[in-house]
């Protein structure tokens, strides 16, 4: 087990307290601070700390998979296959959507042909991945996610009272499944500019009084965060998009797991994310970066869903265990009491052990190592034995390994 510093990611929407304070470091931070990665995506790897040596963990599992990756390396080849994260969503991400294997694997080779560089901005597929992802909530945490049942949504647009909507409710109204969905999606998606600033505007005054009424508002989360979306983003067709849209509220340990195609959007909080180790994005709008309306509407799935938020299973080794489907990674977490005994780590390496709360000592054998909040642990296949325990006070620590492990 060695010390994994993290690769720090800044981007416009993150913020300037939640991380540094995390790790504590001084606040408010000189530039927004999005995400702390801690993986070996060739993008930005993480740091691996050991013997007065500091390497990236790419290059530390490139150069012996055997040792560090084990049976993994037999099904993902010389790869650690999942990515782990801190999250911090001061203002809304973009509306986005992730690709399937096979159409990862099409686009990617697609984009080298043409030519386009892996780090080119204008890029869609930077590898030939999957992205299936699970977020779980550090604070309370605000997503858009997956399109919401047809028939609500005419109810939310109905409710609004503008007459410009009248004819996009009633195509669905006549049409509620996943092909209504997709042509109102794609229609408003591609409005015209002169169409949009006149729609747009409407709604948005529509949201007002629709807010401004009397007595409880069934639809008052989804009205208010399509007017702080505009507010973000001016003229952008995403708001009216961001209306066909799930809105969920997720409290401090639930989870949000995300399949591929699934069009979604975190709005604001922190979190710890895990994700099949890819960086594709498709994105829609709600972004200054690259938008690929026509590649995004390939790797949509319009099917409607009512997407459970994920609450946690007790393990029989004290942790919290949250579900997925996904083969690349699973996630557990530990609450940790002040003065408790030390727990048995019983996942199997590779694997990486993430502090967020508090500090921790891993012990193996002789060895320890001191974690402390915002730091994490790489634990390599070789690796086993490890026993954790709070150090001067509650902590908590996440441990993410490769699924069914």
């Amino acid at each position: 087990m060695q010390e994994l510093v993290g690769a720090l990611r800044s981007y416009a929407w993150g913020s300037r307290t939640a991380l540094a304070q995390l790790c504590g470091r001084p606040v408010p931070s000189a530039h927004p601070e999005a995400e702390l990665w801690f993986g070996a995506h060739p993008a930005d790897p993480a740091r691996v700390k050991a013997a007065g040596s500091d390497r990236s963990l790419l290059d530390l599992v490139t150069d012996d998979p055997v040792r560090e990756l084990g049976t993994v390396a037999d099904a993902f080849g010389a790869r650690l296959p999942f990515l782990l994260k801190i999250l911090a969503a001061e203002e809304p991400l973009s509306l986005q959507a992730h690709p399937s294997s096979a159409q990862a694997r099409v686009g990617f080779e697609r984009e080298n042909r043409s030519g386009v560089p892996v780090d080119s901005p204008l890029r869609n597929y930077r590898d030939d991945s999957h992205k299936p992802e699970l977020v779980v909530a550090l604070d309370r945490f605000e997503a858009l996610a997956g399109f919401r049942d047809p028939l609500r949504t005419v109810d939310l647009l109905r409710a609004l009272d503008v007459p410009g909507l009248n004819v996009y409710a009633e195509l669905l109204a006549a049409q509620p499944d996943s092909d209504g969905l997709r042509t109102l999606f794609t229609t408003w998606i591609t409005l015209p500019a002169a169409a949009l600033s006149t729609l747009l505007p409407a709604v948005l005054e529509g949201c007002v009084r629709y807010l401004s009424g009397k007595g409880a508002r069934e639809f008052s989360a989804e009205v208010r965060t399509a007017l702080e979306l505009a507010e973000v983003y001016p003229g952008d067709a995403g708001v009216l998009a961001a209306l066909l849209l799930n809105r969920l509220t997720l409290e401090p340990g639930q989870g949000l797991f995300l399949a591929a195609g699934n069009l979604h959007a975190y709005l604001r909080g922190v979190g710890v994310e895990i994700m099949a180790n890819s960086d594709n994005v498709l994105r829609g709008g709600l972004t200054p970066k690259h938008v690929d309306v026509p590649e995004l509407l390939r790797v949509l799935d319009f099917e409607p869903i009512d997407l459970p938020i994920l609450e946690p299973e007790a393990g029989d080794d004290g942790g919290a265990r949250y579900r997925t489907p996904a083969p690349e990674f699973a996630l557990c977490r530990f609450d940790l009491p002040a003065g408790g005994e030390p727990i048995a780590l019983t996942d199997a390496g590779p694997g990486i052990v993430l502090c967020t709360e508090g500090t921790v000592e891993l012990a193996q054998g002789g060895h320890t190592l001191t974690v402390r909040c915002g730091s994490a642990a790489w634990i390599s296949a070789a690796d086993t034995d490890i026993k954790a325990r709070a150090v001067d006070g509650p902590a908590q620590l996440f441990s993410a390994c490769v699924g069914g492990n």
